[in-house]
């Protein structure tokens, strides 16, 4: 297990500085191992209950976000273990986990950039959470990350469209169906099928001409 010190010092490279020593101390109290995963296209986050005995929690979270998409991801993560603690038989993002949810942003709110505090206190003030608002959230935060140049997302397509991931450009998909948050897409390399997020950037197949 790391010292605080050290657990801190992590923290400082991926986390607003006024969140830093408020995470460590959740992750301590509450026993979490926390993952900097590597950038993925199906999700930015993700929890595990401890497995098999272990008492750990286990959070990862992609690293390639911005510091304040990060701790809003992170905040994400940390409401699904707090559910599964509470509520271990509601829904995964039913009406406790959302509470939980809006509860961790409004303590955490201050973290965030003064222009982002409306939207995301907005976003937390009904329940249940508007999809619509978190995606304006989302790609705002998109907008501050280094780097990052906006593009399409597959939200933007249409069934049937062609596309490849930006993160991974090799493989050529076609979006299916769309799901809520998610669309279930088709791998035109091997036919496997595979449940993408609507946030995922993408790069439109060219056209074939028609005659």
């Amino acid at each position: 297990m790391p010292t605080r010190a050290e657990a801190e010092s992590t923290l400082k490279r991926w986390l607003p500085d006024g969140a830093v020593s408020r995470v460590c101390d959740y992750l301590l109290a509450n026993n979490v191992s926390l993952r900097i995963a590597r950038e993925r296209t199906s999700k930015l986050g993700d929890y595990r209950p401890p497995q098999r005995g272990a008492a750990n929690h286990a959070i990862s979270v992609d690293g390639s976000l911005g510091r304040e998409f990060f701790l809003f991801v992170l905040l994400h993560e940390m409401a699904h273990l707090e559910n599964r603690r509470d509520n271990p038989r509601s829904a995964s993002h039913g009406h406790e986990w959302q509470a939980q949810y809006a509860r961790l942003i409004v303590d955490y709110l201050d973290c965030f950039p003064p222009d982002l505090q409306p939207m995301l206190a907005k976003y937390a003030s009904r329940i249940p959470l508007n999809r619509r608002l978190l995606a304006e959230i989302e790609a705002h935060m998109k907008a501050m990350t280094p780097g990052h140049e906006a593009g399409l997302t597959l939200d933007d397509l249409q069934a049937g469209d062609l596309f490849s991931l930006r993160r991974r450009p090799g493989t050529l998909y076609r979006a299916d169906e769309r799901r809520r948050t998610r669309w279930l897409c088709t791998s035109l390399s091997d036919g496997r099928r595979y449940l993408v997020s609507g946030r995922a950037e993408v790069e439109p197949a060219p056209k074939t001409p028609t005659h």
